[in-house]
């Protein structure tokens, strides 16, 4: 899972556990693992057609989930991902999470971006309450789509209380598995564009010629080439041999590569949040991020911000997190105090402080 599956796990688990009094019916559009039904007081409930494009979308949220919350007798719906039944006149609380396709529409296939484009104001319109996941996206959805600031709800992301720093001994071993031995960098994310992998891999190249560094790149994620031009920049480069890819991986191997990195480097150009950058400083990993959107409200005063459209700003960052090791240090230290500032259980309870509040309503 990336960040919109990491947040509908980790928050809705814990608002069932912590809620029995309560019954829910979670609507998937496919068969689930038995995992997802978290305890005795959920119901999982799955409704055709299987929704991947937009005429599939229109049908199960304005008829298949329509029907649902009838026979069901739903009171409240909540949609982590923002997509809400413009059909329905249920109450209905919906996440949004980022306008990315609103700022950067070149980034998307047309099909979803016109989808997007049409329905996201009518869903930000049509919802009671609105949550999203940083002070940034909040001020982007008021002035975007202009809604009532009293409507949305800031609730920040968390990251797995398994995110810890590393011994030395263990660090060692996953540079022996991932890097050759070497200290190195991480990226964690898909090869989207906007997470700017493109200028990543370019910046790593400056930062090699520049500099007669041991320290390697992982890249965590799927290896999927959205572009041509993305593949053709990473074959141009002179260290490519020093990027490795990891591909997706389980938790548990997630941690460790996080964990005994040298740096994160995450330049993306826009987020809503950005996990890995909490995950990172959870383990007492330094990061370099975008000094763009949300990632300078995450990290404040304990990231290194880079212009993550200048190659040699990214590059420069780097050098700084590779050489610097005082400075290394006190980022660290200020990571590890930043991160205590982000959980799971925080965000869960904002989430049903709102829910919580409309069902109140709904007795009125």
């Amino acid at each position: 899972m990336e960040g919109f599956g990491w947040f509908t796990y980790e928050t809705v688990k814990r608002i069932v556990l912590a809620h029995p009094e309560h019954e829910f019916v979670f609507f998937f559009d496919r068969p689930y693992d038995a995992k997802f039904i978290f305890a005795n007081n959920v119901t999982g409930v799955v409704l055709k057609p299987q929704a991947r494009r937009p005429l599939l979308f229109k049908i199960w949220f304005n008829y298949s989930l329509k029907k649902a919350f009838k026979k069901h007798q739903i009171d409240l719906f909540f949609s982590p991902d923002g997509y809400l039944s413009l059909s329905s006149e249920l109450p209905q609380i919906g996440v949004i999470h980022d306008l990315n396709f609103e700022h950067y529409p070149e980034d998307l296939p047309g099909w979803a971006l016109r989808y997007l484009k049409k329905y996201f104001p009518k869903f930000a319109k049509k919802a009671k309450h609105i949550i999203t996941v940083s002070e940034y996206s909040r001020q982007d959805i008021i002035n975007t789509y202009n809604i009532d600031p009293n409507k949305i709800t800031v609730a920040h992301n968390g990251a797995s209380e398994l995110f810890k720093p590393l011994k030395e001994f263990s660090k060692v071993a996953v540079q022996q598995q991932y890097a050759k031995g070497n200290s190195y960098f991480v990226f964690v994310g898909a090869l989207h564009a906007r997470k700017n992998v493109q200028r990543l891999f370019k910046a790593y190249d400056i930062f090699k010629s520049n500099s007669n560094s041991t320290t390697q790149l992982v890249i965590v994620g799927e290896k999927l080439w959205r572009d041509s031009s993305l593949e053709k920049t990473y074959q141009q480069l002179q260290f490519k041999n020093e990027i490795h890819f990891t591909g997706h991986l389980p938790m548990d191997e997630l941690v460790k590569v996080v964990g005994a990195a040298k740096a994160m480097i995450f330049p993306s150009y826009f987020e809503g949040f950005g996990i890995p950058l909490v995950e990172a400083m959870q383990s007492g990993v330094p990061v370099v991020c975008g000094d763009r959107t949300a990632l300078p409200e995450v990290v404040q005063n304990a990231g290194l911000l880079v212009d993550p459209f200048d190659d040699r700003s990214i590059a420069d960052g780097m050098t700084i997190v590779d050489t610097e090791d005082e400075f290394r240090a006190k980022m660290i230290e200020k990571g590890l105090e930043r991160a205590e500032q982000f959980s799971w259980d925080f965000t869960a309870d904002k989430i049903w402080s709102v829910l919580e509040r409309e069902m109140e309503s709904l007795k009125k």
